[in-house]
């Protein structure tokens, strides 16, 4: 039956020729983008996957430029370090001439001081974008890894320490007031099973400065570094407390609601009492070749005991180059799995999303291949009614 109202041949030619159409232009999308997942109507499970992959992968650039920066870093502390080694041991060439008869140890001495005042300049020059290893206390860290879990995302570093090569003098310790526990200045607090004790850091976090946490025998020591503050120390402390007694003691950290003082609350569950001390103290220590200055080669007392001490500070300076050497290399390290995972994850994402090529361009020449057939079969249905007319001729 023929008839005028209702084509069914043009309804399925149509039809035909819109599916032909969409998964034409879905071809050519993928052919335009690279890929065959361009959004998440495309496949949702898919996309979201690829999607926090990816993020991921411009975390782990963001974390190969800091290894890359903080590598720098300690190599030029490295070398630092390796050059005063070198000027040490002329140093010590000087010394032993020194240690001879018929010598003039006036000009050795001058030669001696003008070494030490190059090595000096060796360890003040030895900074990269303003960060000096060679100068200070503390430890600094390198943003090395992204940690994805079911729990969240985390990062991890690289704790890098200083060697400090200054030839500053040892000063006397001052002990540092407002590093209390229950309030009461460096005092012992005796904290009973299932109790709780404050301890607060009140005082102003200065570069080189000791804070100590006493619980029984153990001693949790942190030296301030050039960017801490009350938190960071407190949250150094805390991480070191809870490695010695796993989570048998409890460790919180609250910030004092008028932004004055850290406050650290200890909880003991270790079943038996607990005693705890807590106090600060201005760095004691001198730099690690402050007896430089003490070298005088000009009487043959002096040259005998320089060259005593001169080993002693090659020793320093060759055990932070090679402290160094050793940090360089496991920033080198990771930085180079940080490369190579890099990769790795940007080639799973890719096996998700990217398009095959070979696939669609075959697919596309099917595709158009179906468009022409099916114009021509809607053009074919589109003309059956008009064959009607010859039967009123």
């Amino acid at each position: 039956m023929t008839s005028l109202l209702t084509n069914t041949s043009a309804m399925n030619a149509l039809q035909t020729m819109k599916m032909v159409n969409k998964n034409l232009n879905q071809v050519q999308e993928n052919i335009s983008t690279g890929k065959k997942i361009n959004s998440a109507k495309d496949n949702a499970g898919i996309w979201a996957v690829s999607s926090i992959m990816e993020s991921d992968v411009q975390g782990f650039k963001a974390i190969s430029d800091s290894l890359n920066m903080g590598q720098a870093t300690v190599g030029v502390a490295r070398n630092g370090a390796e050059q005063v080694t070198k000027l040490l041991n002329e140093m010590k060439s000087l010394i032993i001439s020194a240690n001879q008869e018929n010598v003039d140890r006036a000009k050795l001495q001058s030669d001696l001081v003008n070494k030490r005042d190059q090595i000096s300049a060796v360890v003040d020059g030895s900074q990269f974008n303003g960060l000096n290893l060679l100068k200070g206390t503390g430890d600094i860290s390198v943003l090395a890894s992204l940690n994805r879990t079911d729990d969240g995302v985390s990062t991890s570093s690289i704790a890098i320490s200083r060697q400090n090569l200054e030839q500053t003098a040892a000063t006397a310790p001052t002990v540092i007031a407002d590093v209390m526990v229950d309030g009461s200045d460096g005092a012992a607090v005796d904290v009973a099973d299932a109790g709780t004790t404050q301890i607060n850091f009140g005082a102003a976090i200065a570069e080189g400065n000791k804070y100590e946490i006493r619980i029984n025998d153990k001693t949790f020591t942190h030296i301030a570094g050039a960017d801490d503050d009350q938190n960071d120390v407190a949250y150094a402390l805390r991480d070191k407390i809870k490695q010695a007694y796993g989570e048998d003691i409890g460790v919180a950290i609250t910030v004092d609601p008028t932004g004055a003082a850290v406050e650290m609350e200890l909880t003991n569950d270790t079943g038996g009492a607990l005693v705890v001390q807590a106090r600060g103290s201005t760095n004691a220590n001198g730099g690690g070749l402050s007896a430089l200055a003490g070298l005088d080669i000009s009487t043959a007392a002096g040259a005998a005991d320089a060259l005593t001490a001169i080993e002693g500070l090659i020793q320093t300076a060759t055990d932070s180059a090679a402290a160094l050497g050793s940090a360089q290399k496991r920033i080198e390290e990771q930085t180079s799995f940080m490369s190579k995972l890099t990769d790795s994850v940007t080639e799973g994402v890719g096996a998700l999303v990217d398009a095959d090529m070979e696939e669609a361009a075959a697919r596309l020449q099917a595709l158009q291949t179906q468009q022409q057939l099916g114009l021509q079969a809607l053009s074919i249905a589109n003309s059956n009614p008009q064959n009607i007319m010859q039967l009123f001729r």
